[in-house]
């Protein structure tokens, strides 16, 4: 009854009392939100992660890494469309199951993937991306996956690129 008078009053509904008026309310919400401890770039990449979704894996200009933690159950795919001619990263996609910060990691790391050669990207580290996102230290591990998605991405194109070259290598008859 007390828990039901207190939200009546918070919300200014009924029994005459006095409401608190709507900057209160406000202040009250933005403090709740800082006692979570989550930056609000987190939320932000949380609330509207970029680049969502992938691309075939079997095309030859994409390369995927899969990471997980099975410590926290976290699992991170990031997808990388690298443009041939150039080595550039042209596109990034990503699918994440985890919790926020490791959304949030995800997310992140495709943004910054994207436009650089592929040299660049394996020196991005899970420090930076913590950093960036002020991730506390019981969620390093989520950076520490998007630093691992992003080699294995560039592993992958790099390991179906040297088998088309074997391949095309093969195909081409001796003189």
């Amino acid at each position: 009854m007390m828990l039901r008078a207190a939200g009546r009053r918070l919300l200014g509904v009924g029994g005459g009392e006095a409401a608190l008026p709507a900057p209160a309310i406000a202040a009250a919400a933005a403090v709740a939100g800082r006692s979570r401890g989550y930056h609000e770039r987190v939320v932000d990449h949380y609330n509207n992660p970029r680049n969502v979704g992938s691309f075939d894996k079997d095309d030859a200009d994409v390369g995927t890494g899969i990471v997980g933690a099975p410590a926290c159950g976290d699992v991170m795919k990031l997808q990388i469309r690298v443009d041939e001619g150039s080595g550039r990263i042209v596109d990034a996609r990503f699918k994440t199951f985890g919790c926020g910060s490791a959304i949030a990691s995800s997310s992140v790391a495709t943004e910054w993937v994207k436009g650089k050669q592929m040299e660049e990207v394996v020196a991005i580290k899970n420090t930076e991306i913590a950093k960036h996102l002020s991730l506390p230290p019981v969620k390093l591990h989520c950076s520490m996956l998007a630093e691992d998605a992003i080699k294995a991405a560039v592993k992958d194109y790099e390991a179906k690129k040297g088998k088309l070259a074997k391949t095309e290598e093969q195909d081409i008859p001796s003189p």
